[in-house]
This record gives structure tokens, sequence and C-alpha cells, in this order.
């Protein structure tokens, strides 16, 4: 065996048999590796973007990592975006970037570029394989870092002579999960107080606490203290939906977030971070806290968070039975289309399981008011505000859960950013309905310009902040990918072609004028 055959080896020893792919010259041992795998399934994506979002969303969903595998230095930048995001929520991925051969370095090549330093702002492992022996090792470090507490984002540079070199076989083992830590029985005992306390306090989750069960008895725990329990403005994956807990998020407006703590005394952190505005605006603070609150983090993102909230209940108490949302199919809008009327036609017909990946940016921000009691669902989001993954992070839901109904909601301006991930949803048939808000600009951003003080837009902000002249075509766009779509403006138009798409298998696209 060479290298590649071994990294090979070592990825699906580990159960990581799905990789994300985009190669060039320097990885095409690899490729041929990959090729003589039959465990393994290799997905194209057109643009590195889209690898890496995919993985992101293929790994939020199996709770495991996906490989990706891209070209040198440019190749791994074109995918630092969706990185960024991945990193946000906590994912687990083992990037395989690769590099000239060693012997090769010393030319300069063109595409000779310092990947280490690309990698390391988004990864928090980064290795080099500099020789096929030294291949499997550096992969089971790789893994490691990718399991380790909630998840992270491993980075492995291959060299191509590493890759081709032969190498005796030895049959990788897998690597033990590193353990998550266990409650702290002194923050347990601060958490307990502020609860008993009486006094204002909201416990604040993400991660792994948004699970349906860990929902259930963190709404249990807040019945019987009287605490708010909020979650994290964003997540990597909530559960939520019918029969599961209502939960609201940390509002992103900082007015509303503002007012949704102003009077908070006690702040309780369950694998999530102290609420701060998105972005700084002139006159308004960072912190979403009152500076009187009393902060605890029971337990970070890298804690066993489910031992976590089991610690608290046993300290404080829990009512019977949590407080779940009710199915309810409200009745359906007509007229004009708007937001508001693709989430309550969506809340009527939403099917069981559904995973829903939401970039609609400010055109979802009310998805929650009409669908708590919608069947229950997966909900993945945008966590980093790099914009670009709704459609990759689609695409790897989809090949995580292919038996499942994968519903994609899109703004127009961020979904030009991986439009690509159309084709790939085609050429792997995968069961995706992308629901594509068209409101011809970057909406959020005409606010902005006037959140920061900065006025109305003019002409020539608007040349900046408008899609129209010429006006994007969705339904073209996706056809020409192997996609079908098809346009609605009205709310029963909307509806009709919800049903239509829901009813069957294999990607679709609405584009919904609004």
């Amino acid at each position: 065996m060479n290298g590649a055959d071994i990294l090979c080896e070592t990825l699906l020893a580990n159960g990581i048999d799905t990789c994300f792919a985009n190669p060039g010259t320097s990885e095409m041992h690899f490729v041929a590796a990959l090729d003589r795998q039959p465990r393994m399934r290799c997905v194209l994506g057109l643009f590195e973007g889209v690898v890496t979002g995919a993985a992101d969303g293929y790994a939020r969903m199996a709770d495991k990592p996906a490989a990706t595998l891209l070209h040198l230095g440019p190749g791994l930048a074109n995918g630092l975006a969706n990185l960024h995001n991945a990193r946000r929520a906590r994912t687990p991925m083992v990037n395989v970037v690769g590099d000239h051969a060693t012997g090769h370095l010393i030319h300069d090549a063109p595409l000779t570029s310092d990947i280490d330093s690309l990698a390391r702002p988004m990864s928090h492992w980064v290795g080099r394989a500099e020789t096929a022996e030294t291949v499997g090792a550096r992969c089971e470090q790789a893994i490691v870092a990718a399991r380790a507490g909630a998840g992270g984002i491993s980075t492995l540079i291959l060299h191509a002579d590493a890759a081709w070199t032969e190498t005796p076989f030895v049959k990788p083992v897998p690597v033990a999960r590193p353990e998550l830590a266990g409650p702290d029985a002194a923050l347990t005992g601060q958490a307990a107080a502020a609860l008993r306390s009486g006094r204002a306090t909201t416990i604040l989750v993400s991660g792994l606490a948004l699970r349906e069960a860990q929902l259930d008895l963190l709404d249990r725990i807040a019945q019987k203290t009287g605490a708010r329990l909020l979650a994290q403005q964003a997540n990597g994956r909530m559960q939520r939906g019918a029969g599961r807990v209502a939960l609201d998020r940390v509002p992103y407006v900082i007015d509303q977030a503002l007012a949704c703590f102003s009077a908070t005394e006690h702040l309780i952190l369950i694998g999530a971070k102290a609420p701060v505005g998105f972005f700084a605006y002139p006159g308004k603070p960072g912190s979403m806290l009152p500076e009187t609150c009393d902060v605890i983090e029971l337990a970070s993102p890298d804690h066993d968070l489910t031992a976590a909230i089991a610690a608290l209940a046993d300290a404080v108490g829990a009512a019977p039975k949590a407080r779940l949302a009710a199915r309810h199919r409200p009745d359906l809008p007509t007229g004009k289309l708007t937001p508001d009327a693709i989430a309550i036609a969506l809340a009527g017909a939403m099917p069981d399981d559904a995973i829903i990946c939401d970039e609609s940016i400010t055109s979802g921000r009310d998805f929650f008011r009409s669908t708590y009691g919608a069947a229950p669902h997966d909900f993945l989001q945008l966590t980093g505000g790099a914009i670009g993954c709704g459609i990759p992070l689609a695409t790897g839901a989809a090949v995580a859960c292919p038996d499942r109904k994968v519903i994609g909601l899109q703004a127009d301006g961020s979904g030009m950013y991986t439009v690509q991930g159309l084709w790939t949803q085609a050429r792997e048939r995968l069961d995706v309905l992308t629901i594509l808000f068209a409101n011809r600009r970057y909406q959020i951003l005409h606010g902005e310009l006037l959140n920061v003080g900065a006025g109305p837009a003019g002409e020539n902000a608007r040349r900046m902040l408008d899609l129209e002249d010429p006006t994007l075509d969705w339904v073209q766009l996706a056809r020409s990918m192997g996609v079908e779509a098809a346009r609605a403006d009205t709310a029963e138009g909307f509806r009709d072609l919800l049903h239509s798409a829901l009813a069957r298998k294999g990607p679709f696209l609405i584009e919904a004028v609004i």
C-alpha cells in the first residue's frame, strides 16, 4: 500500500465513510486510493465552499465527522467561510488538503502557499503528513482532535509524495474517543443557589442541550424553579416541533436582545456563550446583559452536557412533565406571498422528521413563531454569520439522512455564493426542497445601514445592496444544474407548489417572490 491507501484505511476504520471533494493534481493518488474503496462514498462539489458546507451539514445530522478533500492552499481558502461556520457550530470534520511533494516545495511553483497559516484560524488542529510512514498516525491525531469535546475542525496536510510512496501496511484500529469532562460540583452548587434565589434567572443553552431528551429535562427544571429557558442565538442543531419543548432563541436584533435580558439577574450557561451583539453599533453596548447580571458557566461546549443537566436536576428538582408543543396547523393565508405566509404553509405541510436548513436571513427571522406546533423536525442554521452555507448545509444533511425530507430556507443573495450545490443535489439524487426567498436585495444590509446610523441607501449604496438589473432567474439557474424548479408569487400558488414538492422525492426548488 501507499500513504494514500493508509489514509483511506484509517478513516474507514474510524467510521468516516463519506468524503466531500474537489481535488486537483496533488491529490490524485488519494483520489486513486478512494477509487479502490467501495465503502467510501465520494461526493463532488463544484466549489470548495460547497464541499466544506456539505461536510458541516452531514456531520451535524450524522453525529460523526465527514472528510473533505481540498486542493492545496487556494482550494482550502475557497472553503474557509463555511469552515468558519462549522467551527462555530463545533462540527467534527477532517479536512485533507493536498500539498506539493516535499522535494518540489523549493521551486516555489505557482500554487505553493502557506497552508498551515490559512488553515489555523478555522481549525482546532493542523498537522502535516510528510512521509508515507507517518500518514496513519497523523490521520489518527486528526480524528481524535475532530472528536474531542463538542467536536472540532481538523486539517491534515498531505504531501503528494507521502501519498504515492509505498509503505508496509499495518491494519488500523479505531482510536478511542476522548472522554468529556463531567459535572463540576462547585458550579452545580452555584447554579442551584441562583435557581433557588427567587431572582430573575435565565438558563441559556446550546449544543447537545438542544436535543429532545435534554430539553425535556431542562424545561422541567425551569418549571420547578421559575427560571426562563432560552436557546443561544446561533446553534448547530435544535430538535423542535410538536411533542417537543417550544423554545425561543436570543433575538438577533440588538434592541430586542437588550430588552430580552434587561431584567435578568442570573444567567446560567449550558453549552452556550453569554449573549453579545453580532456587530458593534454606535451608542449601544456589545454585551446584551445588565452590568449587574451574575454569569455562571455550568458547562462549556466541551463538557458532558447531558450529565451536567442531570446533576442540576438532582440539585434543584424537576417538574413531573415538560411543557410540550401541541400539533398545530394554522389557517392558511391567501393573497400576497410573504415570509409569514411561507412559514405558515410549512407549519401545516411539513412532514414528520423533516430537516430544516435555514439561511433565509431576514426573511426567516420569525420562522419559529409559526412553527412551534409543526411536525417534529431538526433545525440547522447559519452559525458563524458567513453567508453561503444554506444550499451546502442541506446537501450534506440529505447525504447523512437519505430517508428524511430536507427543506432549505434560502435567501437569494447568500444563495448565489454556493449555488453550485444544486448541481450536487441533482447528481446525488438528494431529497432536498429549496425554498428560495427572492426579495432581489441584500435586505439585511439595508437594515444595517440604518442601524449603524449611516442613513437610508442612496444610488451608490443601492447598487451595492440590490440584486436587480439584471434580476436573477432562479428557476433557470436551478434547471441548468439539473434541479426541477418553479416560481410562486402568491400564497395560493406557493401552497400548491409546496404540496407537490413535498409529495415527491428528489431535488426541487421553489422561487418564492416576496
